[in-house]
């Protein structure tokens, strides 16, 4: 294949890591992705693909032979899963599918990386849609070049590169790639603030926007100091702050680790109750001085267990957990539950 004609690099720090690592790419077909695809080619990185089809268009089996159709030629492991979601908070659990197949295939699979396609675009887009939410310094900022979870990285190369130059470098290099139509639906919140805000804005002050990012990740950095956090196999125990916006900061950090994004609704909920399960995934406990963040787990117990839990006072939230995790519990002495 020819030298293709590059209008994107990728940052120095996402270059070193992806060159020393296994890494997995995920790709939909759309133009960010196929952008990306043939940017890491031409940076002689090593990855493998992951597709989700959500069978929800015409064109969704084309994306998926085409992705296919990729791997096939330039010798790529793909993984493949067909689902069907229901319509009613399509994104929200579209998101959950996609991200908890891609930690099943790096956990079962052994990759270091997953490298997704955000840009400068989608960036901008969360920033102004917290904005008029009522956000502070993290909720406004999202997400980074790179992000440490629990299992792996999540790498976002092309974080300071428009849509606009990806869909270029698509054009001038003649590559395929496909067009998802729901993106112009402007019942979707971001694709109106795209056509109405973000695209004009990055157009006509793409270098501004890129240096003030840059500056608020520094501020972010400087001013919101993570706090002592304790693992135990996944038992989070997280010391609190004196203001409650940090501790739900630190609450959304930990369960970004663990591939879980949190919604407003339910940061409110975990701030009001204090003790709560999430998605019915997560059990969330405060206590006076410290934060417990484990998987939630409904089991049977022996009765020696529920007696030292009840002296231990710890939570019922998290005794599942523990149980099946068999941690035992005098590694929690010294903690006030």
């Amino acid at each position: 294949m020819h030298q293709l004609k590059k209008l994107c690099s990728i940052p120095k720090e996402s270059l070193q890591i992806l060159k020393k690592g296994k890494n997995l790419l995920a790709f939909s077909g759309g133009v960010d992705s196929s952008a990306l695809f043939f940017i890491l080619k031409e940076h002689d990185i090593p990855f493998d693909m992951a597709t989700v089809n959500y069978q929800t268009r015409d064109e969704s089996d084309e994306e998926e032979s085409y992705a296919k159709e990729l791997a096939q030629k330039f010798g790529k492991k793909i993984y493949i899963k067909k689902v069907s979601i229901p319509k009613n908070n399509f994104e929200h659990n579209a998101r959950e599918t996609r991200y908890q197949f891609f930690s099943e295939i790096i956990k079962n699979m052994g990759y270091d990386n997953l490298i997704t396609a955000h840009q400068l675009d989608d960036k901008l887009e969360w920033f102004l849609m917290q904005l008029t939410k009522g956000a502070g310094l993290v909720e406004l900022l999202g997400f980074d070049e790179i992000e440490y979870r629990d299992n792996y990285t999540l790498i976002r190369p092309l974080i300071e590169c428009s849509k606009s130059e990806l869909l270029e470098f698509l054009q001038i290099n003649k590559l395929n790639y496909f067009i998802d139509k729901s993106n112009y639906e402007l019942k979707y919140k971001r694709n109106y603030f795209r056509q109405n805000f973000s695209s004009s804005l990055i157009q006509n002050y793409k270098n501004g926007i890129i240096k003030s990012f840059r500056y608020l990740k520094n501020d972010k950095d400087s001013v919101f100091k993570q706090k002592s956090i304790t693992k135990i196999k996944e038992l989070y125990i997280i010391e609190r702050y004196s203001k409650e916006s940090s501790d739900i900061r630190a609450v959304d950090s930990v369960l970004k680790r663990c591939g879980y994004l949190l919604s407003k609704a339910q940061r409110d909920e975990i701030l009001e109750k204090k003790d709560v399960v999430i998605s019915d995934s997560f059990a969330i406990v405060f206590s006076k001085h410290f934060i417990y963040i484990s998987p939630y787990i409904k089991t049977k117990m022996d009765k020696k267990f529920k007696e030292s839990c009840r002296i231990k006072k710890i939570p019922p939230k998290i005794r599942g957990y523990l149980y099946v995790a068999k941690i035992d519990l005098s590694s929690l002495d010294g903690i006030n539950l």
